[in-house]
């Protein structure tokens, strides 16, 4: 069988936008940087986005593209008789993690728009406010998992639907409205009065927050979040193109792509959030009751609600798809089952997953696996802080240590010049350092 390719370069880029813009951009970005410090995190999450992000986006899709395969047998094509095979199941396993507690999330975000949608959402649910309705909502046992399963189901049709008909064209319409729509919603924060003192908290750093180590490995595991580096989406997608695309264009448009909708993502969010005197470091309930309580007292705040919560979703949807796609890709070789029947099982197992983490905000709230974090927060910690640094040093390790140069330049349309060694020089000797100094630090 053919491998599937996408129809333009334009495509692959929208799509590489749809995994890399997500709830990482929105709804993590957002309370991880409130929690440190704002403009300081802000500043250190750009220098890893372009010094290590972009470096590393460029070396993980070139492993794609050389090898026209998935995440684990591209490294088993192009290292054949080797172990380098084994560090695809980073990808995997994080894969399977991330998706079955995003979809938790991803559900909430759906259940909200529908709320929005009937109006109920525009004033204040009358027992408890939005912070009754929210916890009432997630402790649930049984109505949460409905919005996860839909939302599951609308991921896996899309990516069944194939890379051409299903990914490359739905990310042609959600890339294009998510800008529309954040940046609609932008305009309606900054014109909020006391607006300019969110703006002040996001772009004016405290530097005395660099002290803190803390900082560095959250803003490091938010570029990895965000940038869906070190999983093999962007690999798997990279399979997908062809030889004559150039690679270097690409991956900083998707970079400073993504960097664009994580910063519009916080003009939406703390603008609004110190105009009604909300602490930013209000954690993961910022976009689920903090906002919509602002929502409430804002003229037409029930269509920015709808809007807003419409675009969470579709940011969503973008990026499980890629995420999907990852193991999708993988046992489509492995079993040789078709994309339909790969994609449903492995839509269904994650689902199922994703069943203990949505019970994990209720009857479960006492199993904590990790320290004092609740099942949804040590799945995260698991991906963002140890498998998808893990998995982008292997990727890094493998492109400036078991390539030559000459063919590591090549896979990626880089000549033997200034920024072709530039970029050699980052991949093969900085970013394994700064991957393995953060990634020690956050496991001690």
């Amino acid at each position: 069988m053919a491998r599937e390719q996408w129809g333009t370069k334009l495509g692959f880029m929208l799509a590489a936008m749809g995994s890399a813009v997500g709830l990482g951009n929105i709804w993590r970005f957002s309370f991880v940087a409130g929690n440190n410090g704002g403009g300081a995190f802000l500043l250190l999450y750009l220098v890893f986005v372009f010094l290590i992000g972009i470096p590393l986006l460029l070396a993980e899709v070139s492993i794609g593209r050389k090898a026209k395969s998935d995440v684990i047998g591209s490294y088993q094509k192009l290292a054949p008789g080797t172990p380098w095979f084994l560090t695809g199941f980073f990808g995997v396993f994080s894969a399977f993690l991330i998706l079955s507690f995003y979809a938790v999330v991803a559900g909430w975000s759906l259940y909200y728009l529908f709320h929005y949608i009937t109006g109920d959402f525009f004033q204040a649910p009358a027992e408890g406010g939005y912070e009754g309705a929210f916890g009432g909502f997630i402790t649930q046992e049984w109505q949460p998992l409905f919005w996860s399963a839909l939302f599951m189901t609308m991921t896996i049709v899309i990516v069944f639907s194939g890379v051409k008909k299903g990914i490359e064209t739905a990310n042609k319409i959600f890339m294009p409205l998510l800008a529309l729509l954040l940046l609609a919603l932008a305009g309606v924060s900054l014109s909020l009065d006391g607006s300019m003192e969110g703006l002040s908290f996001l772009f004016r750093p405290d530097w005395s927050a660099l002290t803190q180590p803390s900082i560095y490995v959250q803003a490091l595991g938010q570029a990895f979040f965000s940038l869906s580096l070190g999983m093999g989406a962007l690999l798997t997608y990279g399979s997908y193109l062809s030889d004559d695309k150039r690679l270097p264009g690409a991956a900083v448009g998707i970079g400073l792509m993504d960097t664009f909708f994580a910063v519009i993502s916080g003009i939406v969010i703390f603008p609004a959030v110190f105009a009604f005197n909300i602490d930013p470091s209000s954690g993961p309930p910022l976009v689920f009751i903090t906002l919509p309580s602002i929502f409430e007292q804002m003229p037409l705040g029930g269509i920015a609600g709808l809007l807003f919560f419409f675009a969470l979703s579709l940011a969503a949807l973008s990026s499980a798809i890629s995420i999907l796609e990852v193991p999708t890709a993988y046992f489509m070789r492995l079993f040789r089952w078709s994309r339909t029947k790969a994609s449903v099982i492995v839509g269904v197992i994650m689902f199922f997953l994703g069943i203990s983490v949505s019970l994990g905000f209720g009857i479960w709230s006492g199993i904590t696996p990790i320290g004092e974090r609740n099942i949804l927060d040590s799945m995260d910690y698991i991906a963002s802080n140890i498998l998808l640094p893990l998995g982008g040093l292997s990727m890094a390790l493998f492109v400036g240590w078991y390539f030559t140069k000459a063919t590591a330049l090549k896979a990626v349309d880089f000549g033997d010049n200034v920024i072709g060694n530039v970029w050699y020089g980052l991949v093969k000797y900085l970013l394994p350092v700064m991957i393995i100094i953060i990634f020690i630090s956050s496991v001690l």
